[in-house]
C-alpha cells in the first residue's frame, strides 16, 4: 500500500518516457486477483464489461488507495465517472500518477474553472442544426448518436452531454431529415458519447440509414472502443460494419500502454474488414506531452495499422487545464517527429478553435526567406536549403 498523502510531486511525460516507461500490465494477473471466480469467457465479453463497469471513486478503493485530490473530486464533478475493469487492468495500481488513471479518475483540479474554459467551447450548440445533428463545416456533419460511453475521459469536450441518459440511438429522425434534404452533405461523422457502444441493431439502424441517402458519400464512425473496450469489436459486429463501406474510423488513443494483445485483435479484426483506420490524440500535461511518448504513441498506431492523423491541442473545457499544455509545447513535439521519424508518424497538430472557428492546423513555419525568386526553407536539423521558384 503507498501512502498517497505523502505522495511525490507528479512526473512529467518526459520523466516517464525514459526506461522507467511502463508497459501495460496484465490483464490476466488483474483478473486473477480481483475476479478469481470469472471464467476468461466472461472477461471476454464485452456486455460484461459494461455491466460491471466501475461508476462509483468509492469503489477503486477496492482496487487502490485513493489520493486526497480524487477523494475531493468524489461526487463533485459534473462528468460523470466509469471505467471498464479491462481499462482498469492496464494501470500500474501503486503509482497514482499513472498516466491513464490520470485520464479517467477525477481529481480536485477539476473544481477549478481556468480563465477561458467554457461548457462548451467549441459552441457546438451554436451550429445544432438538428437535435443532436452539428453542421459546421460546409459539406459534412456531426451526428450524436449517443451520449454513452464505455469510459469518461476526464478532459471531454462534450462533458456537458455525455453520462446525461439520452439513450442508446433512437431520436434521430429530424437528424436524417436535415440530412436528406440537405444536398452539400456529402460526409457524416458519428460519434457521441461512443457510438461502438450501441448495440449491433442499433448502430446498423443508423449505418443503413445514412447508406440510404444518396448523397452521403462517407461515413465515420469516431470511437475510442478498441482501446478501452476491445471486446466489443465482435466477428458480427465487423460482419456488419463491412456493409456499409466506404467506412471509415477514427479512434483516439492516448498513450503506448493502451496498445495490448486484446487492442491489436480488435484492430486487425477492422483493418482485415476493409475499414481504413485513423487516429485521433490530445495532447496531456504530463502523460503525452514529450516527443519521447509521442514517438512512441505514434510508432503503435502504425504497428497496429491505424494512419496517425489529428493530435489536438486539448479543448479549454471547464475543468480541464490541468491537462492543457502550451501550444508551443505541441510545436516541439512536432518538430520533434517531424525528420526523426517516418512521415506516416507524424500527425496534423491542430487547435479546434474555440468560438466555432473549427480546426485550425498549426505548425512552425519553415520559410526563412526569400530571394531572387528562391525559396529558402528550413529543415528538421535547423540547416537551411535553398529551392528555386518558376518566376
Amino acid at each position: 500500500m503507498i501512502d498517497t498523502d505523502q505522495a511525490a510531486p507528479p512526473p512529467s511525460a518526459e520523466e516517464t518516457s525514459s526506461d522507467n516507461y511502463e508497459p501495460p500490465s496484465s490483464p490476466l494477473a488483474f483478473r486473477k486477483r480481483f475476479y478469481p471466480k470469472l471464467s476468461k469467457r466472461e472477461w471476454n465479453s464485452w456486455q460484461w464489461q459494461l455491466s460491471n463497469r466501475i461508476t462509483d471513486i468509492e469503489q477503486l478503493g477496492r482496487f487502490f488507495p485513493l489520493t486526497p485530490s480524487e477523494k475531493t473530486a468524489a461526487g463533485e464533478c459534473r462528468l460523470p465517472f466509469a471505467v471498464t475493469p479491462y481499462y482498469l487492468s492496464l494501470m500500474n495500481l501503486a503509482n497514482p500518477y499513472d498516466p491513464l488513471r490520470a485520464c479517467m479518475v477525477p481529481k480536485a483540479e477539476e473544481l477549478t474553472l481556468a480563465r477561458g474554459e467554457a461548457v462548451d467551447p467549441l459552441a457546438e450548440s451554436h451550429n445544432e442544426a438538428a437535435p443532436r445533428l452539428i453542421h459546421r463545416y460546409p459539406d459534412r456533419v456531426l451526428l450524436l448518436a449517443t451520449d454513452f460511453c464505455s469510459a469518461y475521459c476526464r478532459y471531454c469536450t462534450r462533458s456537458r452531454l455525455v453520462g446525461q441518459g439520452v439513450g442508446q440511438g433512437g431520436a434521430l429522425t429530424e437528424a436524417f431529415h436535415y440530412i436528406r434534404s440537405h444536398t452539400e452533405i456529402r460526409d457524416v461523422l458519428i460519434s457521441g458519447g461512443d457510438p461502438l457502444t450501441l448495440t449491433d441493431c442499433a448502430l446498423e439502424g443508423i449505418l443503413s440509414e445514412l447508406r440510404d441517402i444518396p448523397h452521403v458519400e462517407i461515413i465515420r464512425i469516431g470511437t475510442k472502443v478498441p482501446v478501452v473496450l476491445p471486446q466489443r469489436i465482435t466477428p458480427s459486429l465487423v460482419k456488419m460494419l463491412k456493409r456499409y463501406h466506404p467506412l471509415f474510423i477514427s479512434i483516439h488513443a492516448i498513450h503506448p500502454k493502451e496498445f495490448t494483445a486484446e487492442a491489436k485483435l480488435a484492430l486487425d479484426r477492422l483493418s482485415d474488414a476493409g475499414i481504413p483506420l485513423g487516429s485521433q490524440t490530445v495532447l496531456l500535461k504530463g502523460i503525452n506531452d514529450s516527443p519521447a511518448i509521442m514517438k512512441r504513441l505514434m510508432h503503435k498506431l502504425l504497428m497496429f495499422r491505424v494512419r496517425p492523423y489529428y493530435l489536438y491541442q486539448c479543448d479549454p473545457v471547464s475543468g480541464a487545464s490541468h491537462f492543457r499544455t502550451t501550444v508551443a509545447a505541441g510545436l516541439e513535439i512536432i518538430a520533434k517527429l517531424r525528420g526523426y521519424t517516418s512521415g506516416y508518424a507524424v500527425p496534423t497538430f491542430v487547435v479546434d478553435a474555440p468560438g466555432g472557428g473549427g480546426k485550425i492546423p498549426i505548425s512552425a513555419n519553415n520559410i526563412c526567406g526569400q530571394s531572387d525568386g528562391d525559396l529558402f526553407l528550413v529543415n528538421y536539423e535547423g540547416n537551411i536549403f535553398k529551392y528555386p521558384q518558376v518566376i
